[in-house]
């Protein structure tokens, strides 16, 4: 499956969260960190998920950039 993620800056490291899998957070030093720790983090999530019997939530998130004059 493939979901978005989103990355913000923090006021000393970054966060990031799934929008489309409430709950799934991670932080880390770097945007790359960052990346990695919010891989891993999806990969607990889903498997909690299915442990726990539950349904496992459709990628359904989309991103993009929308260009405006400054």
């Amino acid at each position: 499956m493939r979901y978005a993620i989103v990355i913000e800056k923090a006021e000393s490291n970054y966060a990031a969260y799934v929008p489309d899998l409430p709950g799934c957070v991670a932080t880390g030093t770097t945007v790359e960190e960052t990346e990695q720790q919010i891989r891993e983090a999806i990969v607990f999530h889903i498997r909690g998920l299915r442990e726990d019997g539950l349904p496992i939530p459709e990628p359904t998130s989309r991103v993009d950039y929308i260009e405006v004059a400054a």
